[in-house]
């Protein structure tokens, strides 16, 4: 029996950012939840100076899938090789390279190339995994021109932060009470609505509407990927106006004096919006206290809601 066809894509940028500030992002995984759009999220298996294996969790035509990939990066020829190791169907396998070029112009020319084999050699398999590549590739180019623009603007719009309560009971159940996520609108003050499907185990998507200090309701959608039972990372795909990325993680530790629970968030703050949604004269650093205080808020409302239920259990 014949052996499925291998197919090849390639896409291609031109940016201004300067190829090493380009390789960077490339070559750090765990931040391309906050680079690229379909990245749910990312975790180093293994890591060596110019090989590692990766796990990644990400969204193709609107469906999450999950794959482990091999990386070889050559940083002096601006080269970063991958192949999975365990593709998802209807993937049969899949690799490629991006590659960083110098131009003439002092621009950088990144090219995203592909090859893959589909389930069977189905025709309707090779055009779904094509059509999907087609849709990433279009958004990760962008979203990585965004990202070096970000880094060279010195705008910071990007921002980091975490809060934290101590649970005086088992780090379970308060694994637990984050994981419910469907039981939020009967647990806690500020979410209204809950939406929640869970198709393949351990993995969420989450829609959501909650309210805010001022009394006004907006709708999130974010999927969910979640390790029992010491944590839970989540990316938006639907985020409010203010934010154009939004990322987090709850932490579960137990130690010796009960659980620490921590909430982080990673943002990245639309410009754009930031007069619209908090009136004229505001500016970035007005947004970016705000948004810690309303995520701050929520999260620690959250988190107590979750010791008070840790604590009876």
């Amino acid at each position: 029996m014949a052996s499925p066809a291998v197919h090849e894509t390639e896409h291609e940028i031109v940016l201004s950012a300067p190829p090493q500030a380009v390789f960077d992002l490339l070559a750090e995984v765990t931040g391309w939840p906050s680079v690229f759009p379909p990245t749910v999220h990312a975790d180093y298996l293994e890591r060596g100076e110019h090989e590692e294996r990766i796990r990644l969790w990400a969204t193709a035509n609107d469906e999450v899938k999950s794959w482990t990939s091999r990386r070889e990066l050559d940083r002096d020829r601006l080269r970063i090789r991958f192949r999975q190791e365990v593709s998802q169907s209807p993937v049969a396998a899949m690799g490629g390279e991006w590659v960083i070029e110098p131009q003439p112009s002092g621009r950088t020319r990144v090219l995203l190339r592909h090859d893959f084999r589909a389930v069977g050699d189905d025709p309707a398999n090779v055009a779904w995994i094509r059509q999907a590549i087609d849709r990433n590739s279009a958004a990760e180019l962008g979203s990585l021109e965004a990202a070096a623009d970000r880094t060279l603007s010195g705008k910071d719009l990007v921002m980091s932060f975490q809060d934290q309560v101590r649970v005086d009971g088992p780090a379970k159940s308060v694994y637990d009470f984050l994981y419910a996520a469907d039981s939020w609108p009967e647990r806690l003050p500020h979410v209204a609505r809950v939406a929640l499907t869970e198709t393949t185990p351990h993995v969420q998507v989450l829609e959501m509407d909650t309210s805010t200090a001022d009394g006004s309701v907006h709708t999130t959608r974010s999927v969910r990927v979640c390790f029992p039972d010491d944590r839970i990372v989540y990316k938006q795909l639907r985020t409010p106006a203010l934010m154009s990325v939004h990322t987090g993680r709850w932490l579960i530790e137990e130690d010796e004096r009960g659980t620490l629970v921590t909430s982080e968030h990673t943002v990245v703050i639309e410009p754009d919006a930031v007069t619209r949604v908090l009136g004229g004269g505001a500016t970035v650093a007005d947004a970016r206290r705000y948004i810690r205080e309303a995520l701050g808020r929520n999260s620690t409302t959250t988190m107590r809601h979750a010791k008070d239920y840790a604590e009876k259990a």
